[in-house]
């Protein structure tokens, strides 16, 4: 059984998630560490817990959510895994960083790419991968389906969805990719979004306007 841990991080206050087995092999999706301090935390708790980190996975490739893909990478010998639609994306990191006033270096790492309904196996774990564009040209939700969770990026938060008024972004390709994707999935999954605190299908289903939408369209 895999086990969970959140850490809010950078300016843009994003999730980076690692999960681990019993084995102490682990996961890191997401990683937004920026400051030495915030690389300090991650490190931290990958020594604490004695975790051996595995796999190095990327939802998307905004800059709030690989400013360490490099230092992950390197510190462990992982392979970026994100889908082919995100390069463009990671290419501009330097762009985007000046663009919203924190500067970053290019990552140079190695790149592996991610395809829809791939199946990532993990130890005893598999998580469905699924191609959610919208928010992104190439975001993908990685779905658990014996523990009951997806990790699902920023194309669905606790009360909203993921914007789309950036570059690669696409209103009816977010649309279609929660209502193909993610609404037919169980009411009991858990999200564990991009930002803000996870929540579940169900309970998005009931309150989050935007889902309400959708399913009256």
């Amino acid at each position: 059984m895999l086990s969970i841990k959140s850490f809010c991080f950078n300016p843009f206050q994003e999730n980076t998630y690692i999960l681990f087995n019993e084995a102490k092999e682990a996961i890191i999706v997401d990683p937004g560490c920026y400051s030495d301090e915030e690389k300090q935390t991650i490190s931290d708790f990958i020594i604490e817990h004695k975790l051996q980190p595995k796999l190095l996975l990327n939802t998307h490739c905004h800059l709030d959510h690989v400013f360490g893909n490099s230092y992950i990478s390197e510190q462990y010998g992982l392979t970026a895994m994100f889908h082919i639609n995100e390069q463009v994306v990671i290419d501009r990191l330097p762009e985007g960083g000046a663009r919203w006033g924190v500067p970053c270096e290019p990552y140079t790492g190695k790149v592996q790419y991610l395809a829809h309904e791939e199946i990532i196996h993990f130890g005893a774990d598999a998580f469905k991968v699924l191609l959610t564009p919208g928010h992104s040209p190439g975001s993908v939700c990685f779905y658990h389906g014996a523990q009951d969770f997806l990790i699902g990026g920023d194309l669905l938060f606790k009360d909203g969805v993921g914007r789309t008024d950036l570059p690669g972004s696409n209103p009816l390709d977010l649309i279609k990719s929660i209502s193909e994707h993610i609404l037919p999935l169980p009411d009991t999954m858990t999200i564990y979004a991009g930002h803000g605190p996870a929540t579940t299908l169900g309970r998005e289903k009931a309150a989050n306007p935007y889902i309400k939408h959708i399913l009256k369209a």
